[in-house]
């Protein structure tokens, strides 16, 4: 039996024995493809599609206990597989009820706040071919420490050097040791990146990453922009060099 996967910009066609079934796009974790690949063999092998095509025993049980970050992974995976079972027609119940578990055990923010799934490219239609990435995040409005390593630090790979983070004082008086015990988790500080404490007036946190953004001069390269703020939204777009993708998240969540 033949699987054809074609990517089509960021989405995925599958093709089995010649009869096309539709496309999907793939959430970016570490195992979604293999995620992706296990039930396509198992489909087209007329096996039975269950969560153990793509979860072991073990990792199943430890679903059961809370996880530093809140299975955010799993989560976008089970999603997927959902959207798998519709396009395939195989049950997708356990794999409902597994989400509804996991979001039980795991009763934080970050449950319902996945960023991954709500970037959204600003300045373009479609990406173009990039080099490096960077991330210039205003803790103060944005200060889910695990999420922004969960969703995009770690995924994409952002280097500390390439991250831009600033503060007004106020905030970080209020927030630092709750901010660096966060951090602590994933065995970093505020000095393992470009952090500025800003002052009060004009230089704010807003306007120092902008002051980061535009120093840099940054060409082919991935920008992801954490903020509240609307306006400096629009001026990192214009801002940005035309080889660049701004990602920022989508309206729902920042207003």
């Amino acid at each position: 039996m033949s699987i054809l996967f074609a990517i089509i910009k960021d989405m995925k066609k599958i093709i089995i024995n010649k009869k096309y079934y539709g496309k999907i796009e793939l959430p970016k974790t570490r195992n979604a493809y293999r995620i992706f690949v296990s039930v396509m063999k198992a489909f087209s092998a007329n096996e039975p599609v269950s969560l153990l095509t793509i979860y072991s025993p073990s990792k199943l049980a430890s679903f059961e206990k809370y996880q530093n970050g809140g299975c955010a992974d799993e989560l976008l995976e089970l999603d997927m597989y959902i959207e798998l079972s519709k396009i395939l027609k195989f049950s997708s119940l356990e794999a409902t009820k597994l989400k509804e578990q996991i979001e039980f055990v795991n009763d934080n923010a970050f449950v319902t706040l996945s960023i991954a799934k709500n970037l959204v490219l600003c300045n373009k239609k479609t990406p173009s071919k990039t080099q490096q990435a960077y991330l210039f995040w205003d803790i103060e409005n944005f200060s889910n420490i695990a999420p922004m390593f969960y969703d995009i630090i770690e995924p994409f790979e952002i280097e500390d050097e390439h991250i831009y983070i600033s503060c007004n004082p106020d905030s970080l008086y209020l927030f630092r040791a709750e901010w660096e015990a966060d951090l602590y988790d994933f065995g970093k500080t505020f000095n393992s990146f470009n952090f500025t404490k800003c002052d009060h007036g004009k230089n704010v946190a807003d306007g120092v990453l902008l002051k980061n953004f535009e120093d840099l001069k940054l060409k082919n390269a991935d920008v992801y922009l954490m903020t509240y703020d609307r306006e400096l939204k629009e001026r990192f777009k214009n801002a940005a060099h035309e080889s660049n993708n701004l990602y920022v998240l989508e309206r729902k969540i920042l207003y």
